[in-house]
């Protein structure tokens, strides 16, 4: 059993076979995407920019409240499917979704039919289509193998949507870039090859058939290119006129290069500090907002509409599925120190959260979460606030 029997059931594979139409848009444009087919994740650059968004995103933790649906919490809060970590969960959504600009999670089934996690999947094509008056997801992949899951099991996340009502575009903006870059390496190519060859024109006098003229140059070949010839060309003497032939390949200006990397780096929202792990504490922080924050934020909305019904999500409890990173983190540690005292003077953050900001594990049986602050700061209204652990105690 592979991979694809062991994420879609028997009947999701076959309940498509009864379906005939697409479901209708509010668009002219019919509900479906194709994986666009420039080859972006070979260029090294495209795959770097890719690569530094999705390390980010991997770092994301999953945190979930309220009591709801404790079947799927209970085991999305240990793994996110049976086959991935949370790192390797988030890193290839997040890359599916840079690709394709749209990523699709599909459930993972217990035996009694409870959803217990999610695989994120890269078909070729995917449509919305209709059966008994509601919204499926058909999905076609690389070796022909069909799947149609109710939409309704199922969460999209999307980049650059814009007329389809389902699915986000292509990137197919990016195909005159990815032509100059890969002109400019063939160019380079074909540049330290001819940098390696010497190539000659001469004169030759006294030969008019063309079957001298080959033997001539099979003479020259034969004396001055075996391995003994020490690098040393010796011409007859009735060769006049002897010139080296020196070939320019047409490279691309450093200035235009930059222009290239820069529309790279435009797209995807990176830099070369960013690529490089060079980046100070607000570059990153700017880098988290612009793209991790973004990610977060759909992601955590997106499958808790999947799981929760609205009243579930309305309750008192809240109950939701957050996708969080402690930005505090990408401080210096100078920045750090000083969030750190105030934070421990003023009693806002619990022992734990403080030690997140250094990387450092809870500690031992929640003894971490109590908020200590200096004895000259105390609550205006300390009996509108609940008590802490230490206060009960006490």
């Amino acid at each position: 059993m592979g991979l694809f029997d062991k994420i879609f059931t028997k009947k999701e594979k076959v309940a498509g076979d009864a379906i005939t139409s697409s479901y209708t848009g509010l668009t002219i444009y019919r509900p479906a995407f194709h994986t666009w087919n420039g080859q972006l994740y070979e260029s090294e650059l495209v795959r770097a920019a890719i690569d530094a968004r999705a390390r980010a995103a991997a770092k994301l933790k999953v945190t979930i409240t309220g009591s709801a649906q404790q079947t799927f919490t209970s085991s999305f809060r240990v793994r996110p499917n049976s086959m991935q970590t949370f790192y390797q969960f988030f890193y290839r959504a997040s890359t599916i979704l840079d690709m394709n600009n749209n990523c699709i999670f599909v459930p993972e089934l217990d035996k009694a039919g409870s959803i217990r996690g999610f695989y994120p999947i890269c078909p070729d094509k995917c449509e919305v289509v209709e059966f008994k008056g509601e919204p499926f997801l058909r999905y076609t992949f690389t070796h022909g193998q069909k799947a149609t899951i109710e939409m309704s099991k199922c969460f999209v996340m999307t980049r650059h949507q814009y007329k389809n009502d389902f699915f986000g575009s292509s990137n197919s903006c990016l195909s005159n870039t990815m032509q100059l870059i890969d002109i400019n390496n063939q160019a380079i190519e074909e540049a330290i090859k001819n940098s390696a060859t010497f190539r000659f024109i001469a004169q030759v006098n006294n030969l008019s058939k063309d079957n001298d003229l080959k033997a001539a140059r099979k003479r020259f070949v034969e004396a001055n290119m075996r391995e003994d010839s020490n690098g040393i060309l010796l011409f007859p003497n009735n060769w006049n006129n002897v010139k080296q032939v020196e070939s320019s390949p047409f490279v691309v200006d450093p200035k235009e290069i930059e222009i290239i990397r820069t529309n790279v780096f435009d797209y995807f929202g990176v830099n070369e500090a960013i690529l490089q792990n060079r980046a100070t504490p607000d570059e990153y922080s700017a880098f988290y907002e612009g793209a991790t924050e973004g990610f977060a934020i759909q992601f955590s909305e997106s499958i808790s509409n999947c799981i929760y019904t609205q009243r579930e999500i309305n309750e008192k409890n809240s109950n939701f599925i957050y996708a969080t990173a402690n930005r505090l983190q990408f401080m210096s540690n100078s920045d750090k120190r000083a969030v750190s005292e105030s934070a421990a003077d003023r009693g806002y953050m619990t022992i734990d959260e403080i030690r997140e900001i250094w990387n450092l594990p809870p500690l031992p049986d929640g003894a971490g979460n109590v908020f200590p602050h200096r004895g000259e700061y105390y609550y205006s209204a300390a009996d509108e606030l609940p008590a802490t652990e230490t206060e009960k105690e006490g």
